[in-house]
């Protein structure tokens, strides 16, 4: 079993507009009288590409099922994303146990620079130029979860000036 994420795995969920990519299946096994039973899990991401993402984590006795509950699930935990102009409206960080990422905007054409994780939760969010950079544990879990927290924290520039209640130049 390969220790890479796995986010090649991309498909359309029926008549919902969204898609998901499968990030990492996990296998576990126990021992039992009669030999090993094993289990899987699935980390899933599912998103519309036009601002809108969640994660899900699925597990079952089988491949298929732990995937299909990780789409169900992160169809429920679906987040709306500010965006500007295809990349993020300033610079955020997030974080989830050990796991910390950084994510710069960019201009128009750098691309998504991200490790396979981030990226899938990226591209389906529909970010298209950014700057990542990830720092302590590589965990695929973790660094999910913090991408999704860090967009999770953006604000558009409507909301800064309402809260700090003055007109922002530009």
């Amino acid at each position: 079993m390969s220790r890479q994420p796995r986010s090649n795995i991309v498909s359309s969920l029926d008549g919902t507009g969204l898609e998901d990519t499968v990030v990492r299946i996990y296998r576990c096994a126990t021992v039992v009288k009669g030999g090993r039973r094993f289990s899987f899990a699935a980390l899933v991401v599912v998103g519309d590409r036009k601002g809108r993402v969640g994660i899900g984590y699925g597990k079952a006795r089988e491949v298929p099922s732990a995937v299909e509950k990780g789409r169900k699930i992160a169809a429920k935990n679906l987040k709306t994303i500010k965006l500007r102009e295809g990349t993020l409206p300033h610079h955020t960080i997030g974080t989830s146990g050990a796991s910390r990422v950084v994510m710069v905007p960019a201009s128009p054409g750098t691309g998504v620079i991200a490790g396979a994780s981030v990226r899938a939760v990226l591209e389906l969010a529909g970010v298209h130029d950014v700057l990542t950079k990830s720092y302590g544990s590589r965990n695929p879990k973790n660094l999910v979860r913090a991408t999704f927290e860090a967009l999770g924290g953006l604000f558009s520039a409507d909301k800064i000036e309402e809260l700090r209640g003055v007109k922002l130049a530009g």
